[in-house]
């Protein structure tokens, strides 16, 4: 008996102490800019993401980015990690994987970025969109992919790319615009005739046959279910607001300008207190500045930017605490609580990218970021 004692007692030890182990693995709070290990004790390789919430769950899709300095090239595809804190991530694998064929566009060696994933309740379906570049050519083929899934973690299924709305005029596009000013091809870029130009239609003009230029995007889903593609467009320079079919799969062709000529990428879009917002960046490559927030009251409206949502130093205000909008999360289970989801990009090393998540705090009826280097969910009231 006292041999059975020991033993057992023996036992309890051992499970205390890798119960304790485990406790101090766990994430307990929001660092942001610092390692952020999933449970298998690496860092998190999901960029330029986007979050859903079901079945009790979070789902957190990315790009997945190789530690060298092939920075804007996607060898492998999206991945996703499974949490039900949003603190602690599993690793769920690639959801959707390049096809190692030549005679697919979706091929190692192409772009893949800024993934996002929503459930169709028509459907059953789980449809993943995101911008793609293809191999060897740069961002000039501005296309958006889509796949889609029976199951949340995938395997998915790559559909197609496209430029969205090929033939089709924006809803708020005027008649006049519809037709080319004289000498427009001839103006010079960036000139003050040329960006009048552009924010009258010049590149919808030009693409209008061939369909919109879509580059930084992210998908909203309103009330109603009804969702919509959001996207630069027009050389990064206009963003696009596009109706999605009834399952999410192909665009309506019912769409409108947003912001024309104002150089908005990385949109962000969230319904709130009876508004619609958004952050967006301006268009520096990797690197940081200066957010911008925008407002509607309907997301076909007219959308009035506010000014910038950061309250820090005069510094950190200009590159948004060193980070780039990707979404604006909604905390399940509380009322009007919100995450912004950020990337600091490290250029030479994008696997090493940094996340930087912050909440949404409220001034005057309007969102706004601080920075705060460790916190948790108990900071959204």
């Amino acid at each position: 008996m006292e041999t059975y004692i020991k033993k057992t007692v023996l036992i309890g030890h051992v499970l205390l102490f890798s119960l304790m182990v485990y406790c101090q693995d766990l994430n307990h709070s929001f660092k942001p800019g610092q390692i952020w290990p999933a449970t298998e004790g690496k860092h998190i390789n999901a960029h330029g993401g986007g979050i859903i919430y079901y079945n009790d769950s979070y789902y957190w899709f990315g790009e997945y980015r190789l530690p060298r300095l092939e920075k804007d090239r996607s060898r492998y595809g999206v991945s996703c990690y499974s949490s039900k804190d949003l603190l602690n991530w599993k690793n769920e694998g690639l959801a959707l994987k390049v096809i190692n064929d030549t005679a697919s566009i979706l091929n190692p060696g192409c772009v893949i970025e800024r993934p996002k994933v929503v459930y169709n309740k028509k459907t059953g379906k789980f449809v993943m969109w995101f911008h793609h570049e293809l191999k060897g050519q740069g961002y000039k083929a501005a296309l958006t992919g889509v796949a889609v899934s029976d199951n949340i973690t995938g395997p998915y299924k790559y559909i197609r790319s496209l430029r969205p709305n090929a033939g089709t005029w924006p809803v708020n596009f005027p008649e006049e615009y519809k037709r080319p000013a004289i000498n427009e091809g001839n103006l010079k870029s960036w000139s003050d005739d040329w960006i009048v130009a552009v924010k009258k239609g010049l590149f919808v003009r030009r693409d209008f046959e061939g369909g919109q230029m879509a580059r930084d995007m992210t998908i909203f889903v309103d009330k109603d279910d009804v969702a919509f593609h959001v996207h630069s467009a027009e050389e990064n320079m206009t963003l696009h607001f596009s109706e999605l079919t009834d399952d999410y799969l192909d665009f309506t062709g019912r769409y409108i300008r947003v912001l024309p000529g104002e150089s908005n990428e990385a949109p962000a879009i969230f319904f709130s207190k009876g508004s619609y917002f958004m952050f967006t960046s301006g268009t520096t490559g990797w690197k940081p500045n200066a957010a911008r927030l925008s407002v509607a009251k309907k997301i076909f409206g007219e959308w009035k930017s506010i000014g910038n949502p950061c309250r820090g130093t005069e510094d950190e205000n200009k590159i948004t605490f060193g980070s780039q909008s990707t979404q604006i999360l909604p905390v399940h289970g509380k009322k009007n609580a919100f995450i912004y989801m950020g990337d600091r990009w490290i250029p030479d090393n994008l696997a090493d990218s940094r996340h930087i998540w912050l909440p949404v705090e409220w001034e005057k009826g309007n969102p706004v970021i601080k920075w705060y280097s460790n916190w948790n969910l108990s900071k959204l009231q």
